[in-house]
């Protein structure tokens, strides 16, 4: 049988970037061959196995047919007669369907070095169209290499666009939408994603919540105006210099989503206007089966951003209301976490100057304070007074504080 190196491994390094994996291919082999060497399977829908030592995954050569709609309308074909070149060109870019020999020699029937060159996301074959997820990671690989300069070759975008159109895109799981998202929100550009799904008109039916963003005016100062979707992608870049956790991304991105909720008499939204709905979020997190810490920090950026924003100017019975309401005390690094997507948000991330070094010192005096020893009468309703004027005194100490 004959290994080959295949893969984003080739790809990552010819641009010079580390190389995270290495998947290999194996011509000329059987399922029993690999087993009698000691591989253990991993595949369920075509022969993978694991590498006894290095545990790499190793995919015998294969071929597939579309047999109905959806990723996974295909029939599989694996054996000693399916060759190198007809398993590179089911592969969805040319820069991926590249392959190795142990000597070091690259074997690009497909033009994928040329490709990398010109800095382009192209398509192999006409066959993209008949995978959906191949939409999903033309975006997020669009999203990974814009630090390079890469674009997408036009003929691929219409390819794209017409899986789309073809109603493919319907017979996604959710779980497959979420993991690559996830994958394109720690990228250096993952609004790159975005806008490319909107390009092929895939986030209308992926993301509609966001979709729906881009037709309403929104108002972000006296003098700034643009379209509540652009204000969402440019919340998302500019949480990314602020941020490298995709959960925070996350929460800037989404921090708006209840604009889709006003009418046109109430346009242009407001950079105050209170949420009219979490529904929109909720909807989405609901689809995507979203994880809970994801969750739980966008509900709290879009429900409280207005009132971290304006922080130093609420009155110190505010900010302890605040504090409370965002669990801060127990849960602070969710808190904070919130004060940086919310900063996001704003036309200039950091125009707001530290609001993370301002909180921090409040929720420390806040949850160190301690009422006074002597309550009367000792109920819970004085109790609880008596630990609120304790936390209130201690707040007001600290915002004096230099």
């Amino acid at each position: 049988m004959d290994i080959y190196l295949v893969g984003g491994a080739i790809r990552d390094r010819l641009l010079g970037l580390p190389v995270k994996e290495r998947d290999y291919v194996v011509v000329d082999s059987s399922p029993e061959e690999m087993l009698s060497l000691g591989y253990a399977p991993v595949g369920k829908d075509f022969p993978v196995f694991l590498h006894p030592k290095s545990k790499a995954e190793y995919a015998l050569a294969r071929t597939e047919t579309k047999i109905a709609r959806g990723y996974q309308g295909f029939t599989f074909h694996t054996g000693p007669n399916i060759s190198l070149e007809e398993d590179l060109s089911r592969r969805d870019l040319t820069i991926n369907a590249m392959a190795e020999t142990p000597e070091g020699f690259i074997i690009d029937p497909y033009g994928g070095q040329a490709d990398l060159k010109n800095k382009l996301l192209r398509h192999v074959s006409p066959a993209f169209v008949e995978d959906p997820v191949r939409v999903l990671r033309l975006a997020r690989f669009a999203a990974q290499f814009k630090h390079l300069g890469f674009s997408i070759a036009p003929e691929t975008i219409d390819l794209a666009t017409a899986l789309q159109r073809a109603g493919e895109l319907d017979s996604l799981v959710p779980e497959r939408v979420w993991q690559e998202t996830q994958k394109a929100l720690a990228e250096a550009h993952p609004e790159v994603f975005f806008i490319t799904l909107q390009q092929c008109g895939a986030l209308r039916v992926l993301f509609p919540e966001i979709e729906a963003l881009f037709k309403i005016p929104s108002q972000l100062s006296p003098s700034h105006f643009m379209d509540s979707g652009s204000h969402a992608l440019l919340s998302l870049s500019n949480a990314c210099l602020l941020s490298t956790e995709p959960e925070v991304r996350f929460a800037a991105l989404c921090n708006n989503l209840s604009h889709a909720c006003l009418t046109p008499a109430q346009w242009p939204a407001l950079p105050d206007q209170a949420p009219v709905s979490l529904l929109p979020l909720t909807q989405l997190c609901d689809r995507y089966k979203i994880s809970t810490h994801y969750r739980e920090l966008a509900l709290m950026t879009a429900k409280y951003h207005s009132l971290i924003q304006s922080a130093k100017t609420l009155s110190p019975e505010a900010l302890l209301d605040l504090l409370a309401a965002t669990d801060s005390l127990r849960r602070p690094e969710r808190f904070l976490a919130a004060i940086i997507a919310a900063e996001a948000c704003l036309i200039q991330p950091g125009s707001m100057l530290n609001l993370v070094d301002f909180f921090i010192p409040l929720i420390n005096a806040v949850k160190t304070a301690k009422p006074s020893a002597t309550i009367s009468p000792k109920t819970i309703p004085a109790v609880k007074d008596a630990m609120r004027a304790a936390r209130l005194e201690a707040l007001k100490k600290a915002l004096q504080s230099p």
